[in-house]
């Protein structure tokens, strides 16, 4: 997903500036996301105070996000949770579309209030794929990271094809207020990683889904 940079730093001054405090800029971005069309193909994410705009991802990204899902897919098979693509995840004035997330299989109670997407309360595991690309790469490794914390995601799985042989993170234990993690565990690809919690717990992530270790 190679991010449009929306050059606009100034603008986005100017409206913070405009705004008597952080939930009026809030308000303002998100009317905005709300009013955005987007040609097909792409999608726009709220992302620790700025609109992103993405195209979908290449072929090599779906790749491993489709293992993902599938695999967890069968994984959930027959309970009452589910794996959920091309959906948004909201909290608080903010908006995400991770890879891949873990919640309720009915969603309808868990809409927000725009039925826009699924509240982030109703997460209970999210998995993105790292995008090629410094900027993709902040947005995925570091920010995304801060945010997921920040609504309390129990548990966040980052894939990262692009971290020297590759690279898979599991993020526990998330700190709200310090939109940060309690728990983060780091292992190259070739090295299964277990999800400890929640509905998808004993859900391992290894070469099936990554693809083989790299020398």
């Amino acid at each position: 997903m190679t991010a449009l940079a929306h050059e606009r730093p100034e603008t986005m001054s100017e409206v913070r500036t405009e705004c008597e405090n952080d939930s009026d800029f809030d308000e303002v971005l998100w009317q905005a996301w709300k009013a955005m069309e987007l040609p097909e193909g792409y999608r726009a994410e709220i992302i620790e105070g700025a609109i992103e705009v993405s195209p979908t991802a290449r072929r090599s990204h779906g790749l491993i996000t489709n293992r993902v899902r599938r695999a967890l897919d069968k994984f959930l098979d027959g309970g009452e949770y589910a794996c959920h693509q091309g959906v948004n995840v909201i909290h608080r004035r903010k908006a995400w579309i991770p890879d891949a997330f873990v919640a309720p299989e009915d969603t309808q109670p868990w809409g927000d209030e725009d039925d826009l997407g699924v509240r982030a309360e109703a997460v209970y595991l999210i998995v993105e794929v790292v995008s090629p690309g410094k900027r993709n790469q902040d947005r995925d490794r570091v920010r995304k990271l801060r945010e997921y914390a920040r609504a309390g995601i129990p548990t966040y799985v980052g894939i990262d094809d692009y971290d020297a042989q590759g690279s898979v993170t599991l993020c526990t234990g998330p700190r709200p207020d310090k939109a940060d993690w309690e728990d983060i565990h780091r292992v190259y690809y070739g090295t299964d990683v277990t999800i400890p919690e929640g509905p998808a717990k004993g859900f391992v992530i290894g070469e099936t889904i990554t693809g083989p270790k790299r020398s």
